[in-house]
């Protein structure tokens, strides 16, 4: 399992704002080349957002379903990746004392081929590669914020 942590100078509601709206996950979820469509009650229990992973023309479509949500505080995904597997993908955010907040990502692989891979160099990629998701979201929380932008 990759568990990753990044404290932000902004507000759960902001982030969540960002998490909330699934056309910005080809933004910030590293791997994710384009979202095709996103369900108009994204982000409730059940909700799928389909996307493209990976380069053309090896792109593999697919769909992340919503598990568990709890308004500014916490979004659980099943992030499909077919054939290769799925995993379960779940962020929180805790408030700090004096400002910011704290995002936690745990993702961890729960199905298929990339499940019975797992080895230190896979948790190594998984661990790199979700570091440089969260500085994505980082960044367009922070932009959003500055510019006002309400999602």
């Amino acid at each position: 399992m990759a568990i990753v942590q990044r404290t932000v100078q902004a507000s759960p509601q902001q982030i969540f704002a960002v998490l909330a709206d699934g056309w910005t996950y080809s933004d910030w979820v590293v791997g994710t080349v384009h979202i095709r469509e996103v369900d108009e009650h994204w982000p409730r229990v059940g909700a799928e957002l389909h996307h493209k992973a990976g380069p053309w023309p090896l792109s593999l479509q697919d769909s992340s379903t919503v598990l568990a949500v709890e308004q500014d505080r916490l979004l659980k995904l099943r992030a499909g990746l077919w054939p290769l597997g799925s995993a379960v993908v779940e962020l929180v955010l805790d408030p700090q004392p004096g400002g910011g907040t704290r995002i936690t990502m745990k993702e961890d692989f729960e199905a298929g081929p990339l499940r019975w891979a797992r080895n230190k160099i896979n948790d190594l990629v998984l661990h790199r590669r979700n570091i440089e998701s969260l500085r994505r979201l980082t960044d367009i929380v922070l932009r959003s914020a500055k510019n006002g932008v309400r999602r």
